[in-house]
């Protein structure tokens, strides 16, 4: 699945931490300060234009330099030691592009959020009746939110375009790879599913995931600093009272008990998920010699088969019905959450309307970057299960046992392995 497109997929990503985890460390020992110094000069959080010209402070240019020095680095030493790689460009510049698109999006937000503030207040003391405000007061804030709204959809367009592209040639290497092995996989239940639609589900479902997971760890980066300069303004919590970086210690707490709360309730799921592909083609396979051999799907034989099928279905709906419990009351409690524990400071007044919406969508990046495993959580399910059924290819082209599931279904056949699984 990974060796196929990347060149040494366990030194490569083990790389990749380690790299981003030297840059990180660079970034904040000695680049930053390098880059003050050179007047490349953050700007207050205060002082932050809610237009464009964001992308052009000196400080983001440093950093967009920072990064794609870094990113030349890596990148090219890794294309000089997989120099035969016949997918390299996509697996690793690929790769990079990727992740510093996802980063330049996430910027996006960070200019919206700041944009939040002006034209709440703005709406607060239109609505209070307040002197001096104009229609063209909106209009204004209005063209600037456009231009940023733009910007964004054509990130996002480009994005999903190359993104798309990306995990198609993946998909394809993970055929020619595994086509290029067929006599040793063709005796394994399903090879022709696992090679057909396993490789397209196991890339499109990645493609979503791996985006998501990029965008939460850059969401992160961004956004954590901004939350605990928020912070100073809450000034008190329900039943706790004045806590330093409030917002941020709230967003860790409830992002961690949903995280655990979903990965308890559907601990189960995956293996159900992956047992219900192998009695759905189970059935198909039987139905499809049935089209040619008038001795096969013969009633007894398909209504048991399809009974295995009803049985499965059966018990995933009772596991995901208190999944889905869990999954909707964390959902429900989660819109309300930030706000009640706000309340004391809005009764104190010590926020404006602006900064309320500020703080609620910096918090709400910040909380759904950790929650990343409560969102994704029934498309892991998925992943796993293909996972699991292309796992059986891994083992048989290594010549390695095959995994205990494949064993057991092996074992329930006839004794004879015929050609075709």
């Amino acid at each position: 699945m990974f060796h196929s497109f990347f060149p040494q997929p366990k030194a490569f990503f083990t790389s990749l931490v380690v790299w981003t985890l030297i840059s990180i460390a660079g970034w904040y020992l000695f680049a930053a300060s390098l880059g003050v110094s050179l007047g490349y000069a953050p700007v207050s959080e205060e002082q932050q234009p809610i237009d464009l010209s964001f992308f052009l402070l000196p400080e983001n240019v440093w950093f967009y330099g920072y990064f794609l020095l870094s990113a030349v680095i890596f990148c090219g030493a890794w294309h000089l030691k997989a120099l035969n790689h016949p997918w390299k460009i996509w697996s690793i510049w690929g790769s990079a592009l990727i992740i510093f698109v996802t980063y330049f999006g996430v910027q996006i937000s960070v200019v919206i959020n700041n944009w939040r503030r002006p034209f709440g207040d703005l709406l607060q003391n239109a609505l209070s009746k307040q002197p001096g405000i104009s229609v063209d007061n909106f209009y204004s804030l209005m063209w600037v939110f456009c231009q940023i709204a733009f910007l964004s959809m054509f990130v996002s367009i480009m994005t999903d375009f190359f993104t798309s592209h990306y995990i198609f040639r993946w998909r394809t290497a993970m055929n020619n790879f595994y086509m290029s092995k067929w006599e040793k996989l063709r005796h394994i239940e399903g090879a022709s599913q696992r090679v057909q639609e396993d490789t397209m589900r196991f890339s499109s479902t990645l493609e979503g995931l791996g985006i998501s997971l990029i965008n939460s760890v850059m969401t992160l980066v961004v956004f954590l600093p901004i939350l605990l300069a928020l912070s100073h303004y809450v000034t008190e919590l329900p039943f706790i009272g004045p806590v330093a970086n409030s917002l941020f210690w709230l967003a860790l707490f409830w992002s961690a008990f949903g995280t655990l709360l979903l990965a308890v309730a559907g601990v189960k799921l995956p293996g159900l998920n992956f047992r219900n592909q192998r009695v759905e083609a189970a059935y198909r396979k039987e139905l499809v010699y049935g089209e040619d051999h008038a001795e096969r799907a013969e009633p007894l034989t398909v209504r048991e088969l399809f009974g295995n099928v009803r049985r499965n279905y059966y018990r995933m709906y009772f596991h995901y019905m208190y999944f889905n419990v869990a999954r909707y009351f964390y959902i429900q409690a989660d819109a309300l959450f930030v706000v009640f524990m706000l309340v004391p400071t809005i009764v104190a007044g010590t926020i404006t309307y602006g900064i309320f919406q500020q703080i609620s969508t910096a918090f709400g990046q910040v909380s759904n970057s950790f929650q990343y495993l409560v969102n994704s959580w029934t498309t892991i399910i998925e992943l796993l299960s293909i996972h699991k059924r292309l796992k059986a290819f891994e083992a048989a082209i290594d010549d390695e046992p095959l995994p205990e599931i494949d064993q057991r279904y092996l074992e329930r056949e006839t004794g004879v392995v015929h050609a075709d699984g």
